[in-house]
């Protein structure tokens, strides 16, 4: 078994701080949203949904070379479409150039548009976890889009750790694989602690009401905030934001006070969803070429503790391009910015052999 493992490392300098504040989005074709609906569709608990409707994004034709890009917890396709990631990837002579490439932006189960349990089934939705949403994901895209194989499957956070998920399940589905902001070893450590602390948050509040609350319960906005503090935003872009107490309370009162209209049991069923998340036992059955995309600040995958190098030791063709902590990065919200690899996606898309079904 050959592996390709190294370490890739970006500059940082003047220029690209500039166009951290004057970057816009890029001219991609117009996004176009649908939706698909799974039929019988059964979850790992074996309870099963008649009608599963699954939201989808999509940026350019479907005569393209698909690419299936995966959002973050508690975000949707739409989260994706931003300056920072679409606007430095989808247009013309970009990585992902929406002429050439046909982009697929799935709702996961229980985000955006897609099936979830403040429709109606409240805490009685099936207690989805990651590998049921890449199912429905993986429906969806061949079922659904009638994609047979993809250039590229891509993904942010908890995309990042789908993607993994894809790469295990169905190897020869992509050519290339490029998880963000994740790990494919077990959801443990400050991660896991983090992400307990907003569901019981949650179950404990008196207003939750085992989930048929008649108002939002107060207590998982807090968490949120907490959690979103401890574990995303950079060492030193917070000490660059907040260099006093009193700059300090003023970051920390805005955030309380921005409004959230998110439900507590999407959340709850969102970040609960990681609880078994483990990709490491089958990353040896992973074909494509993997650019791992994390960042040297990420509070949530710290690569200090190896683990990542020692995964990729196990996988073919594998590479990681870890980006430097600095003022303009952002812990874990760094590998929103696509500025800091988007030549490295190219440089991969460019050498990664295209296969056939």
């Amino acid at each position: 078994m050959s592996i390709r493992h190294g370490i890739s490392r970006v500059a940082i300098g003047a220029a690209l701080a500039l166009a951290a504040f004057t970057a816009s989005a890029a001219d991609y074709p117009t996004p176009k949203t649908g939706a698909w609906v799974a039929r019988d569709f059964k979850f790992h608990t074996g309870e099963v949904i008649a009608e599963l409707k699954l939201a989808y994004t999509t940026v350019g034709e479907p005569t393209g070379e698909p690419v299936i890009v995966l959002h973050g917890t508690g975000g949707a396709a739409g989260s994706m479409l931003t300056p920072a990631f679409a606007g430095e990837l989808f247009g013309p002579g970009q990585p992902l150039d929406a002429t050439r490439y046909y982009i697929i932006l799935p709702d996961a189960i229980g985000h955006g548009k897609s099936s979830k349990p403040s429709d109606g089934m409240r805490a009685k939705f099936p207690r989805y976890n990651y590998a049921d949403m890449v199912e429905a994901q993986y429906r969806l895209v061949t079922e659904g889009l009638g994609v047979k194989r993809a250039r590229l499957v891509m993904g942010n956070s908890m995309g990042g750790m789908h993607s993994w998920i894809w790469g295990v399940a169905h190897p020869e589905f992509m050519d290339v694989l490029a998880p963000m902001a994740s790990q494919p070893t077990e959801m443990s450590s400050r991660n896991w602690m983090m992400r307990r602390l907003i569901i019981d948050s949650i179950r404990n509040d008196p207003e939750w009401q085992g989930g048929n609350y008649v108002t939002q319960p107060k207590a998982f906005k807090t968490a949120n905030v907490f959690y979103g503090i401890a574990t995303s935003g950079g060492t030193l872009a917070y000490q660059m934001m907040a260099p006093t107490r009193e700059k300090a309370d003023k970051l920390l009162d805005e955030r309380l006070a921005a409004p959230m209209n998110a439900d507590a049991n999407d959340f709850l069923y969102q970040w609960d969803s990681s609880r078994d998340y483990n990709s490491s036992a089958g990353l040896e059955r992973i074909q494509a070429m993997v650019l791992v995309i994390n960042a040297a600040d990420d509070e949530r995958n710290p690569p200090e503790t190896g683990l990542m190098e020692n995964a990729l030791k196990r996988i073919k063709s594998a590479r990681l391009h870890l980006i430097p902590a600095s003022t303009e990065t952002r812990g874990h919200g760094t590998t929103g910015m696509a500025k800091f690899y988007a030549d490295a996606l190219k440089e991969v898309l460019q050498a990664a052999p295209k296969k056939t079904m």
